[in-house]
């Protein structure tokens, strides 16, 4: 398993179940801030079938290209490298039959997810990580909710069913959000981690019990001969192997190339800031419409998460970004802004690995059936996690699959 982020951790986990001898190789701290699975919303949320790019979406381009602290941002001296993915990423999303193909595919891999994580964080000790109180998105009239058809109507075609709240029942439920929201829809069925970082490594740390060896280094290549796996290359030498799953993330387009792949992936950056000791925030995760970033109370403070910006891989983070969240959780909870000085808040950047049409990558490698893609999971990293270490497990062991494992086959990309 290369890899000890959620989708490494559950795959190794699922693959210990079934019988199979298991290693972790992982350079950094499992759960460690340098990990998407460290720094996301911590929403397990089976609303999460809309994908990034839908119809009409390239009329945004340019303004993308002029706003660097929009919602979703592209740093023009990174647009050469990036030309070719935003290029598939907007013919993915170029008709509705598309997005709603890619929405039931999404839906497999998360329709379950709050149920598999309160399970998985039980086995592991940390149940008391996952919380259950639903999920508010809020918008400032029905109108504004309307004109959001396509998401909702995606969401309900896919299972996903809410409750709509008035303005007094908003209020009720959400007393100290700003005024201006009047409506909500509330997903009762979605969940929250309260310390993503802090579960992974409960993760790691349950599958060492269960026997997995955790090896604290890099794999950067493999060693196959005929088609056959025999080792993954390290920098202290090789580490024998018979299988190899490809679970690193963003750092997964290399490896895929040495197995025979070359797979469009590419890091949409997401930014957070966490506020300590809050005077003011939701009941429930909450993510209001305007700002696109979602506001959740975790065991360390309250956390706003969003943005994404294409930039590549190596270039500095733009704080600024992070504080745009800042000030967009301040004006939905007034009273939140209220002695916030510097000494109460940190900021954190990373990298979700996405593929242009918004599905992960996962399933064997077509230059070595031994070695299989797990990766690219963009925004649905953390809920669809132990599913696709379902998955990954089944695929191994020849089993039946969990689920149609064909819309996310590295094939697609050939």
């Amino acid at each position: 398993m290369i890899g000890a982020g959620i989708v490494g951790a559950s795959a190794a986990i699922e693959l210990l179940r079934d019988g199979h001898r298991v290693s972790i190789i992982e350079p950094g701290e499992p759960g460690g801030e340098q990990a998407a699975s460290y720094g996301n919303a911590g929403w397990l949320s089976p609303c999460s079938v809309v994908p990034l790019a839908t119809p009409g979406m390239w009329r945004e381009v340019p303004q993308y290209l002029a706003d660097p602290l929009g919602p979703l941002a592209i740093r023009w001296r990174h647009l050469p490298e990036l030309l070719p993915w935003l290029v598939r990423f907007l013919r993915a999303g170029g008709t509705v039959a598309q997005v709603e193909a890619t929405a039931r595919a999404l839906r497999a891999l998360i329709a379950d997810a709050p149920e598999r994580h309160r399970r998985l964080a039980g086995e592991a000790g940390v149940a008391d990580l996952i919380e259950r109180q639903g999920l508010l998105y809020v918008y400032q009239s029905r109108a504004d909710f309307l004109a959001d058809g396509l998401a909702w109507r995606l969401r309900r075609d896919n299972g996903v069913q809410w409750i709509e709240l008035d303005e007094d029942e908003l209020r009720q439920r959400e007393p100290e959000l700003d005024r201006r929201y009047r409506f909500g829809a509330l997903v009762e069925a979605g969940a929250h981690c309260l310390d993503p970082g802090a579960y992974v490594a409960a993760l790691v740390r349950h599958a060492k019990a269960l026997g997995a060896t955790l090896l604290r280094t890099s794999g950067f290549g493999f060693e196959i001969i005929g088609r056959r796996l025999s080792a993954v290359r390290a920098p202290g030498g090789a580490i024998p192997c018979d299988r190899a799953v490809i679970a690193a993330g963003i750092r997964s387009k290399p490896l895929a190339r040495a197995a025979g792949d070359r797979i469009p992936l590419e890091t949409e950056r997401g930014y957070h800031a966490l506020i300590l000791d809050p005077a003011a925030g939701p009941r429930h995760p909450t993510m209001p419409s305007d700002g696109r970033m979602a506001i959740t109370r975790m065991r360390g403070g309250l956390r706003v998460a969003g943005q994404v910006e294409l930039a590549g891989l190596n270039a500095a983070p733009d704080w600024r970004r992070a504080k745009i969240l800042l000030e967009h959780a301040a004006r939905a909870y007034p009273a939140l802004g209220r002695k916030l000085g510097p000494e109460r808040v940190r900021f954190w950047m990373g990298h979700r690995p996405a593929t242009p049409d918004g599905l992960p990558c996962i399933g064997p490698a077509v230059g070595c059936p031994d070695v299989l893609h797990a990766y690219g999971h963009g925004h649905i990293g953390l809920a669809s996690g132990p599913m696709t270490g379902r998955l990954v497990a089944d695929l191994i062991g020849e089993h039946a699959p969990v689920i149609d494992p064909v819309p996310y086959s590295p094939r697609r990309f050939r």
